[in-house]
């Protein structure tokens, strides 16, 4: 009779260990990850911040106010960052409910830069000697022809044909998204080649002068 209990006791003890090796090796659960990403010593919160889990290849960003969430599976690693701040990582925990809500404080980023030192140009003259010195490669057009050769200018307009219906559904496409990218990098004019074109256009036509 012993024999039987102790029998009935392993067989029961090892089913147990089965299922809870196969529970583990099975799907894991999805989580709705929300919460507030807070700037240091302040209530307000830090739009902007990106939250994304980088093995699964999806994130999402905070809002106007810090709030972000979405869903995420149980032991994903969530990574928070942002521009000025320190990133920080997050273990999803095997919570009882199917949301979870968390608040991150962000720590700031400190980065000392090197000394610039600026000094004063003397005169225009010498200004524009030296940005003429440059010899940057263009005619007395004030760009380079080989930029908008007959070629490349079909192939932009074969691959962009936008008539004036097309520009203004663009238009109104780009003003539709506008609010969700307003915390996205935007392009610095200083970077584009025609307005540095302009530039020393200008300052070639005021020197012939």
């Amino acid at each position: 009779m012993k024999k039987s209990g102790l029998l009935i006791v392993l067989i029961v003890g090892l089913l147990g260990a089965y299922g809870e090796g196969h529970a583990q090796g099975g799907p894991k659960r999805v989580l709705q990850l929300s919460g507030m990403i807070l700037a240091p010593d302040s209530a307000a919160g830090v739009p902007g911040v990106h939250i994304y889990v980088p093995k699964a290849g999806y994130g999402t960003t905070t809002n106007a106010v810090g709030f972000f969430s979405m869903p995420v599976v149980v032991g994903d690693s969530v990574v928070i960052s942002a521009v000025g701040y320190v990133k920080q990582h997050y273990i999803v925990p095997n919570h009882r409910s199917d949301f979870l809500t968390i608040i991150v404080e962000m720590v700031e980023d400190v980065t000392y830069l090197k000394e610039i030192v600026f000094r004063e140009i003397p005169t225009e003259e010498v200004f524009k000697e030296a940005i003429l010195a440059l010899n940057v490669p263009m005619d007395d057009r004030g760009y380079d022809p080989r930029n908008l050769n007959a070629e490349l200018m079909a192939l932009m307009l074969k691959t962009t044909p936008m008539d004036g219906a097309a520009n203004y559904k663009y238009y109104m496409d780009q003003w539709s998204t506008s609010a969700s990218d307003k915390f996205q990098p935007r392009a610095n004019p200083f970077l584009n080649p025609f307005n540095w074109a302009r530039f020393f256009r200008d300052l070639k036509q005021n020197k012939k002068k």
